[in-house]
């Protein structure tokens, strides 16, 4: 159960070019159920609101997770995220990650600067900072997740592979995602037709293998992430869109 919600960072993932973020509208809130093998385990949250960072327009964007029930009982996780994403350029600014999982903490800030390709660290437990060389495009876990969706249809269709980097913690992952399908996911919603898409993560350390998630979003301008299912090193996740608002478009139904 170690980093238990920081499964969704490694999904949050993103594509290597600049573009705005016109599809995400200010106000949109994506609510999901998360299950761990039977159990009821958790539930995230994930928002977006259009403001000013530095003078510049941003969306800020909230994710928050933590365990429920029976799960929480024994492991406690109050998991928080926070990017405030350039609405130009769609590069992350500011970036937060303040966990807590079990009986680890942590409570890291990042300043991006893309034009020196660096960026500071900073540790508030530890009170310290540190400036570290970055790379050209590099996107924190939220940012990444929120460019993938502003992407146009014809950039992710089946078939394609993409390779990104991406800030996690306090270092940089390369990651390759692809898509591999589409596949009608039923959902309280009812059924929608989804894009299959696979990303290669690191194995061993959390994942069962390398290409141990999959993950569902709408085959639609919007890109919600309907459904996620994680084989761990041990046991399995699976997460599914509770309740949602504000997306820009309607989402589709299968017929």
């Amino acid at each position: 159960m170690r980093n238990f919600f920081s499964l969704w960072g490694i999904l949050f993932f993103a594509l290597g070019f600049s573009q705005k973020l016109d599809n995400i509208q200010s106000g949109e809130v994506l609510n999901y159920r998360i299950h761990y093998g039977l159990l009821n385990a958790g539930t995230a949250t994930l928002s977006a609101q259009k403001t000013n960072y530095k003078g510049q327009p941003h969306i800020y964007v909230k994710g928050y997770g933590r365990t429920t029930g029976a799960v929480r009982a024994f492991f406690k996780v109050e998991d928080n995220y926070e990017s405030y994403i350039n609405y130009r350029t769609g590069l992350p600014s500011y970036y937060v990650r303040n966990v807590q999982e079990g009986g680890y903490t942590q409570h890291l800030q990042t300043v991006f600067n893309h034009d020196s390709q660096t960026l500071i660290l900073t540790d508030k437990e530890k009170n310290s900072s540190r400036n570290m060389k970055s790379v050209k495009g590099v996107q924190d876990m939220l940012s990444a997740f929120y460019y993938l969706r502003s992407l146009e249809q014809s950039e992710l269709k089946v078939g394609s592979v993409k390779k990104l980097n991406v800030w996690i913690d306090d270092e940089l992952f390369p990651f390759q995602v692809k898509v591999v399908g589409t596949e009608n996911i039923r959902t309280k919603f009812g059924t929608i037709n989804c894009l299959k898409i696979v990303p290669q993560v690191m194995s061993g350390r959390v994942f069962r293998d390398k290409e141990g998630v999959t993950l569902w979003v709408s085959n639609d301008r919007n890109y919600v992430p309907i459904a996620i299912k994680a084989e761990l090193a041990v046991g399995s996740l699976k997460a599914s869109l509770e309740s949602y608002k504000n997306v820009k478009y309607p989402l589709k139904f299968a017929k």
